[in-house]
């Protein structure tokens, strides 16, 4: 009996072990697919506020000749200050109907792009690297100095969301690079406080900031710079909004069909040579004799001879 239990104990050890195993590599697969489903990151849906290049809550504000591509506008305060030396290629819809749409539309462009993930961690400054499609975040402040490249590996619909839990700075001269068919278009960055760009940098992507965004002397960027609730302070730029460019539709694969031309075939038919015989001579026509109708003899009449005279008894005749 004892050894009956032994073994069942033993036996159900082996079960929990197995059972275990089975449960570890189970959550390994799940976060092996988790983790390859962090680099799926989406366009942000900027809404009506698509087609402004510079957004703000609290006013814009601009020092030197700045050029901007898109449209601009701003509310609820609607004060833009150095309008004079600001070039619009788009519309300066101040604080109208059209800007306040804008903003509503930015409140969910800002919230679906701080809620995108799974994520991967920014665990220093992005000088030097090179990244990949992803969602990349920081509990606090996201720094650039250097370069930063965004590599989209030949896929032009390779989106790139950066998060930021408070600021984002650029240093002086730092740059955003895009290789292999990268655009600014489907780059973003969301901040939960407010942006810098450096002296003289070089921007790329969609600045979603909470409070405020201040573009400082000679910086450009491709993209676009959006506040929600504070200013944007601009001073000698070029802000250049840019469309994406459509990737081209899958190759389709169609059977094609080849046409393969033969030669025509000649059929040679052997026919043994035929010997023409001369036409034979004509036979004389056949002349029938005509009968001639039958001539019927007369039999030669026969001449009975008289009868004798019958003598009677008496002597006399006849």
């Amino acid at each position: 009996m004892k050894l009956f239990q032994r073994s069942l104990r033993a036996t159900m050890g082996r079960s929990k072990l197995a059972g275990a195993s089975l449960f570890m590599l189970g959550l390994l697969a799940v976060l092996l697919v988790t983790g390859s489903a962090g680099a799926a990151a989406s366009a942000v849906p900027l809404g009506t506020a698509g087609s402004f290049s510079v957004l703000a809550g609290a006013g814009i504000t601009n020092t030197g000749p700045t050029t901007v591509s898109g449209d601009i506008g701003t509310f609820p305060t609607t004060t833009i200050t150095g309008l004079e030396s600001l070039t619009v290629h788009g519309t300066n819809h101040a604080g109208d109907a059209v800007t306040q749409q804008a903003k509503n539309d930015l409140v969910t462009a800002y919230n679906d792009a701080a809620g995108q993930g799974p994520t991967s961690p920014i665990a220093a400054d992005l000088g030097g690297q090179t990244l990949t499609a992803g969602v990349y975040t920081s509990a606090s402040t996201i720094g650039l100095t250097g370069a930063l490249t965004l590599n989209a590996a030949g896929d032009p619909n390779a989106v790139f969301v950066f998060q930021a839990g408070s600021a984002l700075t650029t240093a002086s001269g730092s740059s955003v690079n895009l290789i292999n068919g990268a655009q600014a278009c489907n780059v973003f960055w969301q901040v939960g406080s407010s942006a810098t760009l450096g002296t003289g940098s070089s921007f790329r992507g969609t600045i979603l900031a909470l409070t405020s965004i201040t573009v400082t002397t000679g910086a450009t960027v491709d993209g676009r710079v959006l506040a929600r609730n504070g200013a944007v302070t601009l001073d000698t730029n070029t802000i250049t909004t840019s469309s994406c460019v459509t990737a081209p539709p899958p190759a389709t694969t169609t059977a094609t069909t080849t046409a393969v031309t033969t030669a025509p075939t000649t059929t040679v038919v052997t026919t043994a040579p035929t010997t023409t015989a001369p036409a034979p001579k004509p036979k004389p026509p056949v002349v029938k004799k005509i009968a001639k109708p039958a001539t019927t003899k007369k039999a030669p009449a026969v001449v009975k001879p008289a009868p004798k005279p019958a003598v009677h008894a008496f002597g006399f005749t006849g």
